[in-house]
């Protein structure tokens, strides 16, 4: 008798169970929502520091400049200030502003630094609402982006990499202080993270993704010039992820690879011209301060950019700003003009030990394990390329010019759960929980911050300056400090910042412009400043007795 074996070949498939065969599914029990709680809780603990942080906080140098042009985007709809960085953050903070609706003198004539001043405090403003509602934007993409650490993680090296990888981007200081600022920095290094990350999942999913992974470049560009360098390596990742999907032959593969990287490319350029036309749907372009002329091979850079004037206008006030000679601040040496090797040993200082240490095995392990290696490229080198970008700027303020490297660290941080041993899941918990301590150490002082092997954040001052320290963001703090602990001393005050001290009732003189015989009682100056002391203000500093800091940002002397 001829079989269905003998027929065919094979063997005669086994019929699948009735339904009241197979055996019931286990209901899903609580370890289900361990992961989402999990998620939540990082989150909802960075929010808190965040909020605390913003609450308490005075304007930093930068943030009335932004705000002031929010309000101006708001109220006039022109492109006049703040040239040298596009619109798209400062739409983001102007989403605050709105809510906020301040009264906006938009025939105030003084530059954009002092238009954000006068809007903060002489326009009848409350200036810790208006602040406040400006940063609440900026902390709410913070939180976003952290998903997308997340997501990116958990999809290159599972969920446990995914949660790693989630906690150390929560506590990491640097983004917790700047992500509670109304500044530009997170906005366009998460949205950096944020295109990377569409691009490694456009492999299986090229068509959805490239449009979505120009979108988030695009915002990019639209938010800060500084991630341009980082251009070439983003159009090769997307020509990547389409060559991965594979074609029938190598050119069909190669034509089809230029297409997907055109296809960012453009979404990429729409959403920069976009972000020009939300302000002004008629682009017209009248700067409020003179735009440098720039030649040779950096102006036919800008001539040949394809974005709206008013963004090449930018681009030459940055390279203009390329060529002044700022002064920087490194370990007590104070220095005129730039050093190659400042980012490095400035991010070493603010970069928690922990994270360190997790995110150099995961850097080895995206290299050395086979099946992390297709996600090493997307997670390793767009922060290579950033980072030696900005090691070669001309200004030395600070890690915020590189906010990107805690964030793709975390995503390689996550991968050392790759290695399957049996000592990786508990040194990856220890050295995690060990950020956590340090961060929960330092809270609400989030900008000074500098690990233990620096002495931690009262000691930042002796090493760095400028964002990394003192920017101006703890006057309400100096003031609280000077009415209970001082109250009816004389006070004089070298204030580095965008704050105003008498609004916050601070009555003081400024000690370098009398005799220093007449310096006596409560000498008070910014860290930043002390750090770059010269000539008279050096002096005092030296004949003067520190009393106490304030926010590890501010220094209390008595002379």
């Amino acid at each position: 008798m001829m079989t269905y074996e003998h027929l065919t070949g094979a063997r005669k498939p086994v019929p699948a169970p009735r339904a009241q065969e197979q055996h019931p599914r286990p209901a899903p029990g609580p370890r289900r929502w361990l992961l989402p709680l999990l998620v939540a809780a990082l989150l909802a603990q960075m929010a808190v520091a965040m909020v605390t942080t913003a609450l308490q906080q005075t304007p930093t140098i930068d943030e009335p400049v932004y705000v002031g042009t929010a309000a101006d985007y708001l109220h006039e709809h022109r492109l006049r200030l703040n040239p040298e960085h596009p619109p798209l953050g400062k739409l983001v903070v102007a989403a605050g502003v709105a809510v906020a609706g301040p009264r906006v003198d938009t025939a105030f004539p003084g530059d954009q630094g002092a238009f954000g001043r006068h809007l903060l405090y002489a326009s009848g403003n409350d200036p810790w609402r208006l602040m406040f509602w400006a940063r609440l934007p900026v902390i709410v993409l913070t939180l976003l982006f952290g998903l997308v650490v997340f997501a990116f993680a958990r999809e290159v090296a599972g969920a446990p990499a995914g949660s790693v990888a989630l906690a150390l981007y929560t506590f990491s200081p640097d983004l917790v202080a700047h992500g509670s600022l109304a500044t530009l920095d997170v906005p366009a290094a998460g949205s950096v993270l944020t295109s990377v990350w569409l691009l490694w999942r456009a492999r299986g999913r090229a068509r959805s993704h490239l449009p979505l992974a120009g979108a988030a470049f695009g915002a990019a560009l639209a938010t800060k010039m500084s991630v341009l360098p980082v251009v070439p390596v983003v159009l090769a990742l997307a020509g990547w992820a389409v060559w991965h999907a594979g074609a029938p032959d190598r050119r069909t593969a190669l034509l089809r690879a230029v297409k997907g990287a055109a296809v960012v490319a453009v979404v990429a350029v729409a959403v920069v011209w976009l972000s020009y036309l939300v302000v002004d749907p008629r682009l017209r372009w009248s700067p409020g301060e003179p735009v440098p002329a720039v030649h040779g091979v950096r102006g036919l850079l800008v001539e040949l950019m394809p974005f709206p004037e008013a963004y090449r206008d930018g681009m030459r006030v940055q390279f203009a700003f390329e060529e002044l000679p700022w002064q920087g601040f490194l370990f007590g040496h104070l220095y005129t003009g730039s050093l190659w090797y400042y980012l490095p040993v400035a991010l070493l200082v603010k970069t928690p030990l922990g994270m360190l240490v997790l995110g150099a095995a995961g850097v080895v392990a995206l290299v050395s394990v086979r099946e992390l290696r297709p996600a090493a490229p997307h997670v390793l080198v767009p922060a290579a390329v950033l980072l030696l970008s900005a090691m070669q700027g001309a200004r030395d303020f600070g890690t915020r010019y590189a906010l990107f490297v805690p964030m793709f660290l975390a995503v390689a941080a996550g991968c050392v759960l790759a290695w399957r041993v049996r000592w990786a899941a508990v040194a990856t918990g220890a050295l995690v929980l060990f950020v956590a301590v340090s961060s929960a150490r330092t809270f609400p002082f989030y900008l000074p911050y500098s690990n233990e092997a620096f002495g931690g954040p009262a000691q930042t001052r002796l090493r760095l300056h400028d964002s990394n320290v003192d920017w101006g963001q703890d006057l309400g703090r100096l003031a609280d400090r000077l009415r209970t602990r001082y109250p009816g001393e004389r006070v004089w005050l070298v204030y580095k910042g965008s704050g105003v001290p008498s609004f916050y009732g601070i009555d003081a003189a400024d000690p370098r412009r009398v005799p220093p015989r007449e310096v006596r009682g409560l000498l008070v100056v910014s860290d930043s400043a002390a750090a770059k002391a010269k000539g008279r203000l050096a002096a005092l500093l030296d004949t003067a007795r520190p009393v106490e800091d304030v926010g590890h940002s501010i220094t209390v002397y008595r002379r």
